[in-house]
């Protein structure tokens, strides 16, 4: 199995149409195209009766104390989680892929409805929904892809692992609003293959894209 892409490449920096943030020189950061990639995918094995999609970033800081504050930057050797961006489930392997920005256009302020999604499939609940709270004009339920928008001040760049799993089954065990890690949990146990691309992307200045 492989999974394939025209909008992102293996070991390279993600393009900044497909991230909700990008640099600004006076704010540090602006919202961006936010568009979702394209994906496509081969060689699937055999029974494969639908398949899973799950964007996330493992190099989320894990305390927010040094996030995106003047004169500060977030060390290097602070302890870092999973951020989840993108949760599709459902997906037809018939399909043969998904277009750009089908599934996501500019960035939707209390985010995407959901959980029904284009194609017949479901998108799960990412983790700019925790992250927004508080945020008067941004709090609510982001549903579907929302792009990469790393700290401005961070001193790693952050990896974008996108994940596409074949599954024996042709519906994901989830109902209801659902996260990523519920995802995770329900297809354990029906995955036939699996295949990843992981593109970077940083806001500091101090790197280049």
């Amino acid at each position: 199995m492989r999974l394939t892409s025209t909008s992102i490449k293996d070991g390279h920096p993600i393009h900044e149409r497909y991230a909700l943030g990008v640099a600004d020189p006076e704010q540090h950061i602006k919202l961006g195209q936010n568009l979702s990639p394209q994906i496509s995918w081969e060689n699937l094995p055999e029974g494969t009766a639908s398949l899973v999609l799950i964007c996330h970033d493992p190099d989320a800081p894990s305390k927010p104390d040094d996030v995106n504050q003047e004169g500060r930057e977030v060390p290097g050797d602070l302890a870092r989680v999973d951020f989840y961006h993108w949760v599709l489930v459902d997906i037809d392997p018939k399909l043969e892929e998904l277009r750009e920005a089908e599934f996501s256009q500019g960035v939707t302020p209390h985010g995407k409805k959901g959980p029904d999604a284009p194609r017949n499939c479901r998108q799960g609940l990412n983790n700019y929904t925790e992250w927004f709270t508080g945020d008067s004009e941004m709090e609510g339920h982001y549903y579907g892809y929302d792009g990469p928008c790393p700290p401005w001040n961070d001193s790693i760049t952050h990896r974008y692992i996108f994940t596409l799993y074949a599954l024996d089954i042709p519906r994901c065990p989830v109902e209801g609003s659902f996260g990523a890690l519920e995802v995770l949990k329900a297809i354990k146990g029906h995955i036939l293959a699996k295949d990843s691309i992981t593109c970077t992307y940083s806001l500091n200045p101090r790197f280049k894209q």
